[in-house]
Order: structure tokens, then C-alpha cells, then sequence
């Protein structure tokens, strides 16, 4: 049988008393480790509730309201402070700002007051288009001779499936 140990019973005691500090020190940890545990636990079963509604505050001694937000919006500034629902429509119908990200106006019912209406899908393919077009005219590669190839009668396809046609066509 393998046996490590010292043969001489002072230097077993001294590994004893060695090991009992150890587990000493590992029990006093796992005990710390556990309460701070709980008390995480108790912290988040306790957390209050957001607020649904909040308004951006702005700097001075009055700090005017700047914008409305959800309670859970990350893009709001440190200066703010929760409000009702009849307070955040109150505030949006005298013209105070929505926030984008957000769009407190939208889930309050007030579209007709979003200063960033949100873009159909015609806008959007008008807007691609467009975007296409611009790139290909500002970046020269595109010329209204070139439309048809030479001799064949066929429109030129403006963009290609490979990767590095469309990188080399947007740089």
C-alpha cells in the first residue's frame, strides 16, 4: 500500500491541526458564500416594481421635463421620475417628446403626435432603391449607356450574388 504520510506522530498531529484550519477556512467561506446567496435572493424577491411610465428631467434649479419614456427604457438619463399613465398622455398631448427607442406615444394610444412615424413598406423599398441607386451613380460604376450589354439586348444586372462585387460596388 502506498502510504505518504510522515511515519513520526508529532508531524501527523501538525497535519491535523493543518487541515482542521483548512476545513475551518472552507466552511467559514461555503457559510459566507451561502448568507451573501440569500440575501441576493431576498433582494431581487423584494425590488420594488418600475415605474410603466417615466419622464427625462432636464439640468437647472426648475429641471423641465425633456421626454417621455417606458419604465423599462434603457436610453433614459440618470434625471428622472416616474409617472402615471394620465401624467405621461398629459405631458406627450402638450408636446413634450416621445422617446424613440421607446415609443411611450405609441403603447399610450398617441400616434398622431410620434415625431418618427414609423416607415411603411412602400417607403421602405422606395427608400432601398434609392439608397441602390445612389451608390451605384456617385461611385461611377454605373453609366445610362451601360444599361443594355453591348450587342445582346439584355439590361446589365447591377449587383452580384459574391460577396466581393458588392464589398469592391459599396466602398
Amino acid at each position: 500500500m502506498f502510504d505518504d504520510l510522515p511515519p513520526d506522530l508529532d508531524r501527523l498531529h501538525t497535519l491535523r491541526v493543518w487541515h482542521t484550519m483548512w476545513l475551518q477556512r472552507i466552511d467559514a467561506k461555503i457559510a459566507a458564500l451561502a448568507r451573501r446567496q440569500t440575501e441576493e435572493e431576498r433582494g431581487h424577491r423584494n425590488r420594488p416594481a418600475p415605474p410603466e411610465w417615466i419622464i427625462e428631467l432636464g439640468i437647472g434649479e426648475r429641471r423641465p421635463p425633456l421626454q417621455i419614456h417606458t419604465g423599462d427604457c434603457h436610453m433614459a438619463g440618470k434625471r428622472h421620475r416616474p409617472v402615471d399613465r394620465d401624467e405621461a398622455r398629459r405631458l406627450l398631448a402638450t408636446g413634450h417628446k416621445a422617446c424613440g427607442h421607446c415609443r411611450p406615444d405609441s403603447l399610450l394610444g398617441i400616434t398622431d403626435l410620434s415625431s418618427n412615424p414609423a416607415p411603411t413598406a412602400a417607403t421602405a423599398r422606395r427608400s432601398n432603391t434609392h439608397i441602390a441607386w445612389l451608390i451605384i451613380h456617385i461611385r461611377g460604376r454605373y453609366t445610362p449607356a451601360a444599361d443594355v450589354e453591348a450587342g445582346t439586348g439584355q439590361p446589365q444586372k447591377l449587383f452580384t450574388t459574391t460577396r466581393s462585387t458588392w464589398s469592391s460596388t459599396c466602398t
